[in-house]
């Protein structure tokens, strides 16, 4: 009944869309704009193709995309929507990050038409057929799941905004016909930009795939093999339910206290503070009943223990589950004070112990699967190259795991050959950076090359204009000064010791320059910095510049060879340089007595989820982390988010608003895009006199 139901659903969906404007890659429309992108790209033009996240689904967005013959596709900007409208995974239409795209082209001497295709990064017939299988299959207890749609990976309450957008990118661009959409496999997306933009992409050999998701449009777990530079995909469970990251977003909401989308990176903070022994965990035994871990890799949830496959927020477990980890947290309980998982009060709550043992049974659960299903992956392909991509890639703490299980001891007895797993996880692995996939899959599909490998993370929106960060520091609350340009070595450096000297002396700088990273973390473009040295500065930033729970990690930015002093950085993310590890998306344990010269960027588990710079890649960032280390003797900072209880800070104005909010930041530094830099600190009254003190050191110094 449900792959029946699959199917008449997905014809009924492609006829509607169609009409709507939306064709899927296999349709009459596609494959005439596919052979004419062939025809440009072999008489040497360039095309503009735009990946869209429209409204409807989390984390909506626009990818700018340029493509030629001899280069391949290469990325001009990713805008997510919430950096603009403030709201964190935002299902909004995307209209200012599309007027910023917009902008982006006039400034390069195009405009809105010159975009040869709009794609987007859900195929929403497949969707649409996947969303009543599942209601089909699990049917009558599904019928409830009808009723919130939010749970099945999109917003249901713009699922008519949705279907206009056509009709709204014609509005807004000032075009005069709806604008075609072409729908791209969300899964095929996640995968082949992520297999693309990797350092296994130059070489030879088989590279698998494994994407696992909250859901695609097809299903939650999809396996590929890149051989030759075609990819295959084994494997799709279709399954929304069957999902290792619903499992993780239900558990970690329910017993966490926070949203999802907001509990999972906490939750995985918080699994560091239980007991991390399978042996000793008092919940691991039986939680790990909740997933079964089935032949041929397969994943799915055990329906007498877990209800969220029929109604994921207001009765999410079953008895079975309740008895193991008590009632689940009610949606109106979520972001309470007192329902909140809080690592400072294990010495006052007599619970706070006992929810963090089920944090860490819930995350070595979380691992097995994980585990289980690259396991079948290897033997499946032979190969020992793996990109992992999809939501559940952003669990760091996993990703190390699977490092540590695949080494060389596996392959010999699993498959008889003298290696280890190399693995390589992108920037953006969830689903921010499906905007990207969707157009470099269409730009593989119209014959174009890979594109080289990543050297850093791309960018949303462009470097800010030196007029817009004078005008947002015209405000009576906030001093300012201009302290120089970065456009020299030597201007550059100026910068870097005046940033390393503040840092140094226990003081906390936010650095602002260029285009934000896209993505959920800072690499030093939307960066806050201070001393890993300083034992206080943990709770210093948790608790006075951030505003956030003391069970959140610190992450370490570092030099490679920093780096390597202080962790234990795995052969397995070798390729490229280390490159895996320039994007905290993998954590590393800290060697002996990293502690106590580090102790602000190691966490509670002896891990750092670490950022190794390059003096090509951020020349400014990689300046400071030498001068600090000139300084404090080891070239490293923390780094987190430039952000205080929102979506990080994207504009100049953003930037000074969020200064405002926090007590314990001393100084924003901006770069504008001609290379003028200035300081912003908080004025009159707040002012504490420190910034200016190291300024009128620095420039002492300067002579």
């Amino acid at each position: 009944m449900g792959a029946a139901g699959f199917r008449l659903a997905k014809w009924l969906a492609t006829k509607v869309f169609a009409r709507a404007d939306f064709h899927q890659i296999d349709s009459a429309f596609a494959q005439q704009r596919l052979a004419l992108a062939r025809e440009k790209l072999a008489r040497g033009e360039t095309l503009y193709l735009a990946g869209l996240g429209a409204p409807g689904t989390h984390n909506s967005g626009v990818a700018l995309v340029e493509v030629s013959a001899a280069t391949g596709p290469r990325l001009i900007l990713n805008n997510e929507e919430e950096r603009f409208s403030g709201n964190k995974h935002t299902t909004e239409y995307p209209a200012q990050s599309i007027d910023a795209m917009v902008a982006a082209l006039r400034a390069m001497g195009r405009d809105a038409g010159d975009i040869f295709a709009w794609l987007t990064s859900w195929d929403y017939p497949a969707l649409t057929g996947t969303l009543v299988r599942s209601l089909l299959e699990e049917a009558p207890q599904s019928l409830r799941l009808a009723r919130n749609t939010e749970a099945a990976g999109f917003d249901g309450r713009r699922l008519d905004e949705m279907t206009r957008t056509p009709k709204k990118l014609a509005h807004q661009l000032g075009l005069g016909e709806r604008v075609p959409l072409i729908t791209m496999p969300h899964h095929d997306n996640h995968s082949w930009f992520s297999y693309a933009a990797s350092p296994f992409a130059e070489g030879d050999g088989k590279v698998a795939i494994a994407v696992l998701d909250g859901t695609g449009d097809l299903g939650s777990i999809s396996l590929y093999v890149v051989e030759n530079g075609e990819m295959q995909r084994l494997y799709c469970n279709e399954s929304m339910f069957d999902s290792l990251g619903a499992f993780y977003s239900v558990i970690s909401s329910t017993q966490g206290g926070w949203t999802w989308l907001s509990s999972e990176g906490r939750y995985m903070g918080a699994a560091a503070w239980g007991d991390m022994d399978r042996a000793s965990n008092p919940y691991y035994a039986c939680l790990r009943q909740v997933l079964h871990l089935g032949d041929g890799g397969t994943v799915q949830i055990n329906r007498a223990m877990a209800n969220w496959y029929c109604d994921p927020f207001d009765h999410p477990y079953k008895q079975p589950l309740i008895d193991i980890l008590g009632e689940p947290l009610r949606p109106d309980q979520l972001w309470n004070p007192d329902a909140v998982l809080r690592v400072e009060d294990i010495q006052h709550r007599p619970d706070t112990q006992d929810r963090l043992d089920k944090a860490a049974a819930t995350q070595l659960v979380f691992e097995d699967a994980m585990i289980h299903v690259v396991d079948h992956l290897l033997r499946t392909t032979g190969t020992n190259r793996v990109v992992l991509t999809g939501g559940v890639a952003l669990n760091a703490v996993g990703n190390m795991r699977l490092l540590e299980h695949f080494g060389e001891g596996w392959f010999a007895k699993a498959l008889g050959q003298k290696a280890r797993l190399h693995l390589w996880v992108p920037p953006v692995p969830g689903d921010p950076g499906v905007t990207i996939g969707a157009a470099w899959l269409f730009a593989h599909l119209a014959g174009a090359r890979r594109g080289p490998p990543l050297r850093h993370a791309f960018y949303c929106g462009l470097p800010p204009a030196r007029s817009d960060i004078e005008t947002a520091l015209a405000a009576d609350d906030i001093a300012s000064q201009r302290l120089g340009d970065i456009a020299t070595p030597a201007g550059r450096d100026a910068i870097a010791n005046l940033m390393a000297s503040i840092v140094a002396q226990s003081g906390v700088i936010a650095l602002y320059q260029g285009a934000a990273e896209t993505g959920p973390r800072a690499l030093g473009h939307r960066s806050i910095f201070a001393n890993p040295c300083d034992p206080a500065a943990r709770e210093n930033l948790n608790a006075r510049v951030k505003y956030r729970e003391a069970i959140r990690p610190l992450a370490p930015m570092a030099t490679l060879e920093a780096a390597q002093q202080y962790f234990v950085l795995e052969d397995g993310v070798a390729d490229g340089g280390y490159n895996a590890y320039n994007y905290m998306v993998i954590t590393a344990h800290a060697k002996p007595g990293a502690r106590e010269k580090i102790p602000a960027v190691i966490h509670a588990d002896g891990t750092g989820r670490i950022q190794v710079v390059g003096p090509d890649e951020d020349p400014l960032t990689y300046a400071y982390l030498k001068a600090l280390g000139r300084r404090i003797g080891v070239e490293m900072s923390v780094n987190t988010s430039f952000n205080v209880a929102g979506p990080i800070a994207q504009t100049p104005q953003q930037a000074i608003d969020t200064l405002r909010r926090s007590k314990g930041l001393d100084v924003v530094i901006l770069v504008a895009a001609d290379g003028s830099v200035y300081a912003a600190w908080h004025g009159g009254e707040r002012d504490s006199g420190r910034f200016k003190t190291w300024l009128e050191e620095w420039q002492a110094a300067r002579g």
